[in-house]
């Protein structure tokens, strides 16, 4: 970027008054919010809302004015001049992070997701979109520090007046905007947190982002292609276009797993949205923390499609009649239900619609008429026998069946019996019930499961819920189980309900089980989705060949789309070399990304005896720290190595953290396998890629996703033979 440009000076006086109206706008909110604090607490109803309204909208305010560091600028565009005076033209926006206006409501920054700001991002030579001028800022806080400018005309576009370095004029198989400022974006050193890429946004990432609300977007990314960080924009940019319903309705943003959310917590927040809910897949039900692991028959039982039926019949088990005649006291009077009255009450209310819990009150019902009518008849008896001369009951025959409820409701033997027939049940209970019964999975999977799929989800019996192991697989079966079971009291306490919402974006999709994938479709109201992953890195238990697998179970309410992201930004074409030829036994089927820069570095390659490993991977580590100074250094490995590199690193004195413990804010991260998919690093240290294939679900895609997570640097570390797909025979 040119940093003696002519309009330097000009463009500093602009974003200076932009920041100095920012400042304003931040004392307005702040003083409106003072005077609502400073109001009586006391007063109408109407009148204590309305300072609540203030006190949160001018809070939601401060949220989005605070930008910190961020640049609140970072472009202008000037459209060409128009031939016909009835069309305007020759207009000059600066395109930011917020729309900033002046004394007079001028507008002196466009928010970046205005229609008017489409241009700065999808503009090329060929498609000019009306633009004489695309202008780039490097800015750091409030400083101007550079300026580079894309001139269009004549089909053609020019990049600081030299047309040798655009990249977008339609000729290259790239068209990248801003090619400078691109590249100075990418070459900065990483963090522990992903940053937003709203000044640096190429076309066919903008194209994703302004899609349109409704439907299912399935988005199919590569490493690097920046699909999580476009989806991340899209639900920033669709609350800005849609905000009246999306405000009301929230967005929800879907995580592989806890570590992933830390490291995508703040991209939102710094586009001026707060209130986006943010969740791993896990914790969509809340009712329970996965802690266990299953094996792999049991994994894969648990996420497959047919347990919704096999859930179906464990509760319809648990809906039975008796196994014996029940005698209930009352009074003088034994009132009996005989096994086949029960069983007659059961399949009466097994014909009703409703959720298990919820028809519990029907059978009640029922029952307390059964009893009635029992109640009845035996009044009637003992009057004949006292008409005989005998001696009576002293009872009534005029007690309504509500009377005979009211006396009955409660009493042990009226519980048990409704307990027997049809008890209310957790989610929780029905499935370690179901678990730890071989009789009750055989019967819930009787030609649905074969018997080494059934008895595979056997295990003992825990002492207490607190105990048990539930494992990831578990959450969307308790999910499903809260759907058939409803509420356990009745009206359903807020907790119980499943909240949907308007739009739901849906990160790393393709580890997902079709269990998985249903938890989703019954949180969304109108099947509005953004769907992102990438087939070839698909590394659980279910790994779809194509996205017409993971949409079968996704909302069908439109016709999907699928759209794909074909630009590595992060991985330097020497590392993605090297990964693409794992994916080419890995996934055939996929296309690699084409990377946008070359790194300079080679992979390297460290062969070592086994008793030599853990130290060199901790010298090698602590070497790449030194040399990425403030930059990030990941060693990669399998759970099973986990530990002993833990000690190497301590015993070397390098600085490092493991997720759990630190997130990724230490200078080097210990991270295994299953965890990396989704992050970025300076550096990467990927120890013995011959474990990765042979321990993870799938192997050689795992060994993909591993290898590209560097954005600078790539070792190997190694004491068994690397595997052939590398094409390395002498490890080096």
């Amino acid at each position: 970027m040119a940093t003696t440009h002519p309009d330097l000076a000009a463009e500093q006086a602009y974003l200076a008054r932009a920041y100095e109206r920012l400042e304003a706008m931040r004392q307005a909110a702040s003083s409106r919010l003072g005077e609502a604090l400073g109001r009586p607490g006391k007063g109408t109803p109407q009148s204590l809302t309305e300072r609540d309204i203030v006190v949160r909208t001018s809070l939601q305010r401060l949220e989005q004015l605070d930008i910190g560091d961020e640049a609140l600028c970072f472009g202008r565009i000037d459209s060409a001049p128009s031939e016909d005076p009835a069309v305007p033209g020759g207009e000059s926006f600066h395109i930011g992070r917020l729309a900033i206006s002046g004394e007079d409501q001028e507008p002196l920054v466009v928010d970046w997701r205005a229609p008017v700001a489409e241009p700065f991002y999808r503009a090329t030579g060929r498609h000019p979109m009306g633009l004489r001028l695309r202008r780039h800022f490097a800015t750091h806080g409030p400083h101007l520090l550079g300026i580079e400018d894309e001139l269009f005309g004549a089909g053609r576009l020019m990049v600081d007046g030299d047309p040798d370095k655009a990249s977008g004029d339609g000729t290259g198989v790239l068209e990248l905007s801003g090619p400078e400022a691109l590249l100075t974006a990418l070459e900065r050193g990483r963090s522990g947190r992903m940053r937003d890429i709203v000044a640096t946004v190429q076309r066919e990432q903008d194209e994703i982002i302004r899609a349109p609300l409704p439907g299912v977007l399935v988005v199919q990314g590569g490493p690097g292609t920046g699909k999580t960080a476009v989806a991340l924009h899209r639900a920033a940019y669709l609350l800005y276009t849609y905000r009246f319903p999306l405000e009301r309705q929230g967005v929800l943003v879907v995580g592989p797993n806890p570590l992933f959310l830390r490291y995508i917590e703040f991209v939102l927040p710094s586009l001026g949205e707060t209130g986006v809910t943010l969740t791993s897949i896990d914790g969509l039900f809340g009712g329970a923390r996965a802690t266990g692991d299953d094996g792999a028959v049991a994994g894969r039982v648990k996420g497959d499609v047919r347990m919704v039926k096999v859930l179906a019949r464990a509760v319809r088990d648990r809906q039975r009649p008796l196994t014996r005649q029940a005698e209930i006291p009352f009074g003088p009077l034994v009132l009996r239900v005989s096994v086949e009255a029960s069983a007659s009450l059961v399949a009466a209310v097994r014909r009703r619609g409703g959720t298990h819990n919820a028809r519990r009150r029907q059978l009640e019902n029922l029952l307390y008429r059964h009893l009635h009518e029992r109640y009845t008849e035996s009044i009637e008896r003992a009057r004949r026998v006292e008409l005989r001369g005998g001696t009576g009951l002293g009872e009534s025959a005029d007690r309504s069946v509500d009377d005979l409820a009211d006396a009955l409701r409660g009493q042990p033997a009226v519980v048990e019996v409704l307990d027997r027939m049809w008890p209310i049940l957790t989610p929780l209970e029905l499935l370690h019930d179901l678990y730890g019964a071989k009789p009750l999975l055989r019967s819930a999977g009787r030609n649905i499961l074969s018997e080494e799929e059934a008895l595979s989800l056997f295990r003992a019996r825990s002492r207490s819920f607190d105990d048990i192991a539930w494992t990831s697989a578990d959450m969307a079966l308790l999910d499903e189980a809260r759907v058939l079971l409803g509420a356990r009291r009745q009206p359903a306490r807020e907790k119980d309900e499943i909240r949907g919402f308007g739009h739901i974006v849906v990160d790393e999709a393709q580890d997902l089980s079709p269990m998985q994938l249903r938890m989703l479709t019954r949180r969304s109201l109108g099947g509005s989705m953004t769907v992102v992953g990438d087939v070839a890195q698909a590394t659980g238990r279910w790994a779809p060949k194509q996205w017409d697998e993971v949409l079968a179970h996704l909302p069908s309410k439109r016709d999907a789309e699928v759209v794909e992201l074909t630009v590595n930004y992060r991985t330097p074409a020497e590392i993605m070399e090297l990964a693409t030829r794992v994916l080419a036994v890995a996934a055939p089927h996929v296309r690699a990304p084409e990377s946008v820069r070359s790194g300079g570095d080679e992979p390297m390659f460290c062969p070592v005896s086994a008793g030599e490993l853990a130290a060199e991977v901790a010298r090698v580590a602590g070497a790449e720290s030194e040399a990425m100074a403030r930059g990030t250094v990941a060693v990669i490995a399998t759970r099973s190595m986990i530990a002993p590199l833990r000690e190497a690193l301590a015993a070397a004195g390098v600085d490092f953290g493991e997720p759990a413990a630190n997130g990724l804010d230490a200078p080097v991260t210990l991270v295994p396998v299953d965890v990396v998919k989704g992050l970025e690093f300076d550096s990467v240290v990927v120890v013995e890629p011959a474990r990765i294939t042979a321990e993870a679900a799938q192997g050689l895609r795992a060994l993909f996703v591993v290898l590209t997570r560097a954005t600078r640097r790539l070792t190997v570390v190694h004491a068994e033979p690397l595997p052939e797909v590398l094409g390395i025979t002498d490890g080096r």
